[in-house]
């Protein structure tokens, strides 16, 4: 159960609280702070701190606000930080951002949800277009409105579809184009070793969906390869027995966007690593000079482009400066953090992108103990890494026939290199 809720930016200042029950203080947060101290990166911030009153705190880092959720009671944390990743989403869905002044424009609103979301400390209400019947999203002509007669976004009609067997679909859709999209969006986790051998690899998947389409269609979505897919968690609406006998999906979708399912590959001789950097990163005892060489190239893309690639490295201490050549993209040296950022676009297999020079060091400084790691943010339009596809999609209970669509992307997740 649930007890409070704190948002906390990135300055330290909690900027909003909710209580279900009792009034907890806002004292409870200090344990949170003093875990922030000790982690190196804000994401580093344990997930679950335990405190000695009995309180656990889930903490969620999004959009640079943290999300402290503060339980009394033993409960599955995983229970605690799906629904704050539910929180998020659906404040980004509302408010189109989901930002520390997003959040402060729209603070009835949020208060609003928040009491539906949760009843007593237990979710109730999380799928955004029963939350939207409940409480109808914030619009300037609403707001002007409200602030003149006084009245709030709270709905007067229980949402329809809390009385049917399907409460995540209302009733009554009708749309003039009838249509349903999907989207294959796979992340890829990698450490690459010195020599370029993996280390570890996994892929996170999910597939999103944007269905509109009217009546209560019944929809069946099948893959080519279904057994890669390993770690699966669906969308209330999927049809779980069927998916163990044959593999299948069968499911009554919500109207509009929603996350059909997520899943995880983890066997290393599944993952094909995407791209490949050659390096040369050299610092000799007693120099004031380091070599700094580094050329990536796609690998096992299936002829798709590598987009969108931006490399960065922390440099050592050491550093002051660098004497660099790019042959594509520009790049940046902060002589102050050594954060060296390469922001490459487009990687042209013929003319592969390097980044080519010298490095600057203190004079009289030791040989730097270890060298520094490569961290790679790309994406791949057009390919599932993990080699998932769809087969087909199939719409059964209305007589119309729908536009259908496709999507595939792969994007980095931790995507680290050592040297």
């Amino acid at each position: 159960m649930i007890h409070s809720l704190f948002l906390v930016n990135s300055s330290g200042d909690i900027f909003l609280e909710k209580h279900w029950k009792s009034v907890v203080s806002r004292s409870v947060c200090d344990y949170f702070f003093e875990a922030q101290e000790r982690a190196s990166e804000p994401e580093n911030v344990p997930p679950v701190i335990p405190t000695p009153h009995h309180y656990l705190i889930s903490t969620v880092l999004r959009h640079r606000i943290y999300f402290v959720a503060v339980i009394q009671s033993e409960v599955p944390p995983l229970f605690v930080i799906e629904f704050l990743h539910r929180v998020v989403d659906t404040f980004q869905d509302y408010f189109g951002v989901c930002t520390e002044a997003a959040i402060k424009d729209n603070v009835v609103v949020v208060y609003e949800l928040l009491e539906e979301m949760l009843d007593n400390g237990f979710p109730l209400a999380t799928e955004s277009n029963i939350l939207k019947e409940l409480i109808k999203p914030p619009t300037i002509l609403r707001t002007v409105v409200n602030t003149i007669t006084g009245s709030t976004n709270v709905g007067e009609q229980l949402p329809t579809g809390q009385l049917s067997v399907v409460p995540w679909r209302r009733t009554g859709v009708k749309y003039t184009n009838n249509e349903a999209y999907f989207d294959v969006v796979e992340e890829i986790d990698a450490i690459i070793d010195k020599s370029g051998s993996t280390i570890t690899a996994e892929i996170q998947g999910v597939i999103d969906a944007c269905v509109k389409l009217t009546g209560m269609p019944d929809l069946t979505l099948s893959f080519m390869n279904p057994r890669l897919l390993d770690d699966v968690s669906f969308h209330p609406c999927v049809r779980f027995k069927r998916w163990e006998a044959e593999r299948i999906l069968s499911f009554i979708p919500p109207d509009g966007n929603f996350r059909l399912l997520s899943y995880h590959v983890s066997s290393q001789n599944l993952v094909a690593i995407p791209v490949y950097v050659k390096h040369n990163i050299t610092f000799r005892e007693g120099s004031s000079q380091g070599r700094f060489e580094l050329t990536l190239g796609p690998k096992q893309t299936m002829g798709k482009a590598v987009e969108s690639v931006l490399v960065s490295s922390q440099l050592p201490r050491g550093v002051l400066n660098t004497n660099l050549t790019s042959s594509q993209g520009t790049f940046t040296f902060d002589p102050v953090t050594k954060m060296l950022s390469w922001d490459v676009g487009k990687i042209n297999p013929q003319k592969l992108p390097s980044l080519k020079g010298s490095m600057s060091l203190q004079a009289g400084s030791s040989k730097p103990d270890e060298n520094p790691t490569i961290n790679i943010q790309f994406k791949i339009q057009q390919m599932a890494i993990s080699g998932l596809k769809v087969n087909r999609l199939d719409m059964y209970g209305e007589k119309y026939k729908p536009f259908k669509g496709i999507k595939y992307m792969t994007k980095a997740g931790k995507f680290q290199v050592r040297t």
